[in-house]
């Protein structure tokens, strides 16, 4: 008898897709395909560098995959200066650019390829990127957001199709989305070069008090962060310009139209039906 039984793993997907293929490939099909075949070399080169595989390159789409979440986050942020660089160094008047999606899921795997929510996500997260930026999911955020000195810039919950919601977030460097022209020159990799680039983690930034409550606002539902920072504010106005406690009643009232608001909104409406 032979074993049917689905292999499943736990693995880093990154999805890059460039954005506005169509468009580049109706204005020149030669330059496009030439172009791509030489950014796919390079990404190939720093997926291996970073101890991926990549999985599948159809259409302008590369998938791969890692096993270590900060390696593919790095891969991700080397990959966008790689492309940067090159195209300011061809100085191209229709650049090509990528976006790029990464989710930390579970997988099952055939032979060398891999299928599930885990690449679906990934796929689904790379949309919501700007042109040359990169997005991650919340469990990929969750193992990295300690561990690189990038920026993170909570996005919420987007709706993506045939997803369920979930949290996501953009990289930022320097203060800016990822994107075109916002890595320092110094810091992007060359083609020529042999050595391995710093790693991110090397240059680490210990994170402030101020940014551990941002971060952990930054997490809250919107209604719910607003509310608790206004009543941080009447908290301390009250201890400072008063002997007299009297924060109690407007803080209980803004829960209080929290709560009901966030209650009455997951109300489901009167003769909805699921959807199949």
């Amino acid at each position: 008898m032979t074993d049917d039984k689905v292999k499943r793993r736990l693995t880093t997907v990154l999805c890059a897709d460039v954005y506005g293929y169509s468009r580049l490939m109706e204005a020149d099909e030669t330059g496009t395909l030439e172009t791509l075949r030489r950014y796919r070399a390079a990404i190939t080169r720093l997926v291996e560098r970073h101890d991926g595989r990549i999985v599948n390159t159809w259409g302008d789409a590369v998938i791969a995959e890692f096993a270590s979440v900060v390696e593919a986050v790095q891969c991700a942020v080397e990959i966008q200066q790689e492309i940067s660089s090159q195209a300011s160094d061809a100085s191209q008047a229709n650049p090509m650019r990528f976006r790029i999606g990464i989710n930390l899921g579970d997988v099952m795997v055939d032979g060398s390829d891999i299928y599930g929510d885990g690449v679906n996500i990934a796929s689904r997260l790379q949309e919501l990127a700007d042109p040359g930026g990169v997005v991650i999911s919340s469990s990929v955020y969750d193992q990295v957001h300690n561990k690189l000195s990038v920026g993170f810039d909570c996005l919420g919950q987007r709706p993506m199709k045939n997803i369920a919601p979930l949290t996501s977030y953009r990289l930022t460097l320097g203060g800016q989305a990822a994107g075109p022209g916002s890595f320092p020159l110094e810091e992007r990799a060359m083609p020529s070069e042999r050595a391995r680039a710093p790693r991110i983690d090397d240059r680490r930034v210990p994170s402030s008090p101020r940014h551990v409550v941002s971060d952990w606002l930054a997490r809250l539902p919107r209604p719910v962060a607003a509310a608790l920072t206004v009543s941080a504010f009447l908290i301390l106005i009250n201890l400072f310009t008063s002997n007299r406690i009297w924060f109690h009643w407007p803080v209980a009232a803004i829960l209080f139209a929290v709560v009901l608001r966030m209650v009455l909104g997951h109300r489901p409406e009167s003769g909805s039906r699921p959807e199949r």
